[in-house]
C-alpha cells in the first residue's frame, strides 16, 4: 500500500459515477484513500467522510465536485498543501487552478482513471 494518500473529493456509492470508479480503481493499484462525500458511504474499505479530517496530509487531491460546489472547499484544499490537484473532465475550473497554483500546487487537468490505467499516476 503507498504511503501517498489521495483525497477523493466528491465521493458517491453510485458505480457509474467517476468518483467510485476511482476509488475502486486506486484501491486496486494499492493507494491509500480518504473519501469526502456529501453524505455518509462507503466504496470496497474506503468509508466516507463528511468533511475533510483536519490532520489529513494528502499527495494528491482527485476533484469530482463542480466547480460551484468547490468554492467551499478552496481554503481547505489550498491548508492541506497536497503535491498536486487533479482536475477531472467537468470539474474543470480556472479560478482554483489559478489559486492552486499561486499556492505552490501543482494543477493537473486529467482524468484520474486515465492516469492509473496509463501508469502516469
Amino acid at each position: 500500500m503507498s504511503d501517498k494518500v489521495t483525497l477523493v473529493l466528491g465521493a458517491s456509492e453510485n458505480p457509474e459515477r467517476y468518483s467510485c470508479k476511482a476509488i475502486k480503481m486506486l484501491r486496486s493499484h494499492g493507494h491509500s484513500v480518504v473519501a469526502v462525500g456529501p453524505r455518509k458511504g462507503k466504496v470496497e474499505d474506503v468509508e466516507f467522510n463528511l468533511e475533510i479530517p483536519v490532520d489529513l496530509h494528502p499527495d494528491t487531491v482527485t476533484l469530482y465536485v463542480n466547480p460551484t460546489i468547490q468554492k467551499e472547499y478552496y481554503d481547505r484544499v489550498l491548508a492541506l498543501k497536497p503535491r498536486r490537484v487533479i482536475f477531472n473532465p467537468g470539474t474543470e475550473n480556472a479560478e482554483f487552478e489559478s489559486l492552486v497554483q499561486k499556492n505552490g500546487i501543482e494543477p493537473v487537468e486529467a482524468c484520474t482513471l486515465v492516469l492509473l490505467s496509463t501508469n502516469q499516476f
